[in-house]
This record gives structure tokens, sequence and C-alpha cells, in this order.
């Protein structure tokens, strides 16, 4: 809200809607249903709008940037549960890396932390664990950033993939990580 009222969020760029926000849901503070409220520039949308990898790939250079609670040395990205615990729903992520897949000049990401509890634990690994769900498939993914870089995976060799996820996985599990590899058969 605040970067929309200094003028830093415009939404001038945009192909589709230019100029508007666009949106299936709100939630946040009394003030931001105030802005909303009567706001020419606010739109709502239902989610079979919002959420179409078409509609969405109609703004140009459409940037999706989701999370993910871990993902394993071929890409596959986990992004509701734990194991078989959900943490949380999977919300548009599909849709809108799908989108930005298909956007001319777009950019689908996903971005997490390379660890977890303090570095105990990375959140690259070598296979998802047990339960997990797939939110986003390998086949899906094209860029994986973490706070050690960027791996970009479409297109390439699994072979290729692990090597660029180790390269952005955290030193300290840089090694283990390429053993587990070996061991799976994906590095010789």
């Amino acid at each position: 809200l605040i970067m929309v009222e200094l003028g830093i969020i415009t939404n001038g760029r945009k192909t589709l809607h230019p100029g508007k926000i666009i949106a299936s849901f709100l939630l946040g503070s009394q003030r931001l249903f105030t802005f909303v409220d009567n706001n020419p520039l606010i739109e709502l949308h239902p989610i079979d709008y919002t959420n179409d990898p078409f509609i969405i790939a109609k703004n140009d250079k459409m940037v999706a940037i989701n999370s993910a609670i871990e993902v394993d040395l071929t890409g596959q990205v986990c992004a509701d549960s734990i194991g078989h615990r959900l943490y949380s729903g999977v919300g548009g992520q599909v849709d809108y890396i799908r989108g930005a897949a298909r956007s001319k000049g777009g950019k689908p990401i996903i971005a997490l932390p390379s660890t977890a509890a303090n570095d105990t634990y990375s959140r690259l690994v070598p296979t998802l664990k047990p339960g997990a769900g797939v939110v986003t498939t390998r086949n899906d993914v094209h860029y994986v950033v973490t706070e050690y870089g960027v791996a970009y995976l479409h297109g390439k060799t699994i072979r290729q993939r692990v090597q660029a996820l180790i390269d952005i996985a955290h030193p300290k599990f840089r090694d283990e990580l390429t053993e587990q590899a070996r061991e799976l058969r994906y590095l010789w």
C-alpha cells in the first residue's frame, strides 16, 4: 500500500489492465479496505480469471516470484507440506509459474532461503521428504534463487540441474549434496 501511495508501484508497464491493481481477494487492515473502497485503480476479479495462466501471460515481462519449503536436486518444488504434514495451501503457484513462462520475456522464479532452523537443514535436498507434495514439477521450473545465487534449470538435463542447484546451496551442505547426488546416480 505504501509503495502505491508513494508512486513506486504504478502498474504503468502492464500490457493487460495498465495502471490497475488486479486482485481476487483482500486481507489486511482497515486502512487497506478504506484505500480499496471505490478506488478506480483497483479491480477485483474471480480467481478463475486472476489465476488463469493464459490471462497472466498477456502481461509482457511477467515476473512471478513464488516460495518453496524445499526443492529437490532435480527441481521438484514442495511448497505446501513438510513431509505428510500440510503447512499451507498451494495458492496460485503453478498458475503464475506457467503464466510467467508463457509471457513474452517473462520469468517464473522459485525463491527460498538455502537453509532452515538456523542453518541446521538444507532446503535444497536430494529428494523431497516422504509424503511431500510436488506443487511445481521440475518441468515447469525455470529459475531457483537462494541467497547464494540463481540456478536456471529450464531445458537442462538432470545432471545439469543437480549441479546448478548444488551451486546455490549453502556452502556447508554442498559436499554432502554432491555425495548424495552421486549415490542417486545424478552425478558421477
